[in-house]
């Protein structure tokens, strides 16, 4: 995933200022925010509800890449097959499973090259009748 532009951080935050703001106009001013990013600022005036969206959106916000915490270490590093990346553990009721159904696996036979006696499944000559029915 590619890094926004510094442009397109600060039009994101100015457009989610201004929408939020435009529900509640009248209410009471909080303060400014400030934003200065590769020498370009965006000063905004927050008013309490854009204030508290703010807070919330920024708080309730998941990265999908965030797995939770290790069992074993307490690394915030799970990968997708809920292993610790820091002490190779497996996580949680899940990643147990998987390491014992892991643990427990074997390798099924190869598979025989041997050509297959393709006569076995022929009937024997005159077995049925020229309808397939037994007479």
């Amino acid at each position: 995933m590619s890094l926004p532009a510094p442009d397109g951080v600060l039009a994101a935050v100015r457009d989610f200022v201004a929408r939020i703001d435009e529900l509640d106009p009248d209410a009471p001013p909080l303060g400014d925010l400030t934003i200065c990013l590769s020498g370009r600022e965006s000063r905004l005036a927050l008013r309490a509800p854009v204030a508290r969206a703010l807070v919330e959106a920024l708080r309730g916000y998941h990265d999908p890449r965030d797995r939770g915490r290790c069992d074993h270490c307490g690394s915030p590093r799970l990968d997708d097959n809920f292993l610790c990346r820091d002490c190779g553990q497996p996580n949680g009721l899940f990643g147990q499973m998987l390491a014992e159904r892991a643990a427990r696996h074997i390798e099924p036979a190869a598979i025989s090259t041997t050509p297959v006696d393709e006569s076995r499944h022929a009937r024997p000559a005159g077995q049925f009748g020229r309808s397939g029915n037994s007479e």
